[in-house]
């Protein structure tokens, strides 16, 4: 777990925080040794502390746990027909499968009660200019994965539109909620974790990305 120690211009306390960022990757083999479900409590708690629009928290994981329920997932997305020319194959070995779910519907809600009503925002969807339903449920996902390599965990985000209508049947989703994706959670192999073919690509620098006083095209 994080610990802390003063930064070196002594303006306040520095975290283990930027360890767990620059140490967090996409894992891709994992081990079929099992997760105590209260660390996967832990992670969603982790999680609801996230930024929320409103404190809607208009968020939700469908979490499979053990072999009987991630392979219900996995019949579905990845057919045993189709698995010999997969290239991780021990993905499918991942303990836990946490799907993560927007409500859009929460967030008309929220916004029709009297602090919020005046935005408009409470008309319905259409009213909303940025999906904050989408936004809030992502950092919440984003903040799983971290808190992932806080535990000394591995951790996949991907997603799963391919046979997205297949899973929400067998999993009895409700139609309203958006899928923002999967994340497959598990004790990284030590081998076989073979890197995704965007991995060679070069990281952005911060000059790339900021824009200061006025925008700049990039030179």
């Amino acid at each position: 777990m994080s610990s802390s120690s003063e930064s070196a211009d002594g303006t306040g306390p520095l975290t283990e925080f930027r360890e767990v960022v620059r140490n967090r990757r996409m894992t891709r083999a994992f081990t079929a040794d099992p997760i105590d479900p209260a660390v996967i409590d832990d992670l969603v708690d982790l999680a609801s502390r996230a930024p929320s629009a409103g404190k809607t928290q208009g968020w939700h994981a469908l979490v499979l746990e053990g072999a009987d329920q991630v392979s219900r997932y996995w019949d579905i997305a990845l057919p045993a027909e189709q698995r010999s020319t997969f290239r991780w194959t021990h993905l499918l070995d991942a303990p836990v499968l946490m799907l993560v779910f927007a409500d859009p519907t929460a967030y008309v809600e929220r916004y029709s009660e009297p602090d919020k009503a005046r935005t408009g925002l409470g008309a319905g969807v259409e009213a909303w200019p940025t999906p904050y339903w989408t936004v809030d449920a992502s950092m919440s996902a984003m903040t799983v994965l971290l808190a992932a390599e806080d535990r000394g965990l591995g951790a996949l985000f991907f997603g799963v539109f391919q046979r997205e209508d297949a899973v929400r049947a067998e999993l009895d989703v409700p139609d309203h909620l958006q899928v923002i994706g999967m994340i497959a959670l598990g004790h990284p192999r030590v081998d076989g974790d073979e890197p995704g073919r965007s991995a060679p690509r070069r990281r952005r620098s911060a000059d790339q990305i900021i824009h200061r006083g006025r925008w700049q095209s990039p030179a």
